[in-house]
């Protein structure tokens, strides 16, 4: 095993010099950058033909825009190498898509942040991690190109907490957060082909997440009993900020076979979720969103004064309130170690019933 003493010579002053250099600017996320020299830059930008001056991604209420240059500065800062920088450029398009970050919502109070899932062959690729500690450290790929995006967050758009980030708590997802789609043990199709990709192309889907829930399913065999455990999960009232809701499902390798076995496809999984994740109108009154507003469709008791009806109740039973508008508010893939009964719910800000935001990764082999 390699030990510090292994390390290249260097002068370790003149390092810590460049890395306060760059913190005192306040051009990072609180831990250390790469310094990034002119040479080093050339290197990200030699992996695409796009223009350097090229816009791919604008916040117009902050008349501020990043382009390719810029994005590949904050890939460089993050760690990034320059082979991972044609999935950040996609990472960029597919959040061009997405309605609410270009309206400001990653300086939110309710501290949203980016996540990014990578499917096809760029994973092997560059060493993304879809298996064990998914949504933990230990891979590089992973920690970097979803720091790049947040770094950029920072230094192009001015995203800083306490500034133009409002954020009342935040995230850990607000340092990063890239995972990879786990296809070799998924029983189904990966989500870039269900969303009409080929296996053979390499994509990256972009959301805005809030929060992240934790299942533990270890006991049981019945795909209906985890179902269950999901919609529970999903329909919890703390998590209703608008009138409905919507999610990610990641299932681990074990729980994706659960459903499988039992022959249940994504769309069975989307379905029953969808119609178990239903609140009581007592329960919603009880926390005191029984209601929505008249302005922002936000949940409300129902005496507040902007409070009108939602719309959201079932028409065969006024009392039963689903927390989602269709199963189409529902995403599902696979990804972690095929080793436990666990998964997790990503809470969504975004897309109710809609396509996902998705873009193919270009460039990889200029």
């Amino acid at each position: 095993m390699s030990t510090v003493a292994d390390a290249p010579l260097a002068d370790a002053a003149e390092i810590r010099s460049a890395l306060e250099y760059y913190a005192g600017r306040d051009w990072t996320d609180g831990l250390p950058v790469v310094p990034v020299t002119e040479s080093y830059l050339a290197e990200f930008l030699a992996t695409t033909s796009r223009d350097p001056d090229e816009v791919v991604f604008g916040v117009p209420h902050l008349n501020r825009r990043c382009t390719v240059r810029l994005a590949a500065i904050n890939a460089a800062l993050a760690g990034c190498l320059p082979e991972y920088f044609p999935v950040v450029l996609a990472a960029w398009d597919a959040f061009a898509d997405e309605p609410y970050p270009k309206k400001g919502i990653w300086q939110s109070t309710t501290g949203t942040a980016p996540l990014l899932v990578v499917n096809g062959p760029v994973r092997e690729r560059i060493g993304l991690n879809s298996k064990g500690n998914v949504f933990g450290s230990g891979f590089r790929a992973n920690a970097t190109i979803g720091r790049a995006i947040r770094l950029t967050a920072i230094n192009v758009f001015g995203l800083r907490p306490h500034q133009l980030d409002q954020a009342t708590q935040g995230t850990l997802a607000k340092y990063s957060a890239c995972i990879a789609e786990n296809e070799e043990e998924s029983p189904w199709e990966p989500l870039h082909v269900e969303h009409g990709l080929s296996p053979s192309d390499s994509a990256v889907t972009a959301m805005v997440v809030r929060s992240c829930l934790h299942i533990e399913a270890r006991h049981t065999r019945l795909p209906e009993q985890l179902g269950l455990d999901l919609a529970d999960s999903i329909r919890r009232t703390g998590a209703l900020i608008h009138e409905t809701s919507s999610a990610l499902i990641v299932l681990g390798p074990e729980h994706a076979r659960v459903f499988a076995a039992a022959g249940w496809n994504k769309d069975d999984v989307r379905r029953f979720v969808f119609e178990h994740a239903v609140n009581s109108r007592s329960e919603l009154a009880a926390v005191g969103k029984d209601a929505v507003s008249r302005h922002t469709r936000w949940r409300l008791p129902a005496d507040h004064p902007d409070a009108v009806p939602d719309h959201a109740s079932r028409s065969d039973d006024p009392d039963r309130v689903p927390a989602l508008v269709a199963p189409g508010a529902v995403q599902v893939m696979v990804a972690g170690a095929n080793n436990a009964g666990v998964s997790t719910i990503i809470e969504a800000f975004g897309p109710r019933d809609h396509a996902v935001s998705i873009a193919r990764v270009g460039d990889l082999d200029d």
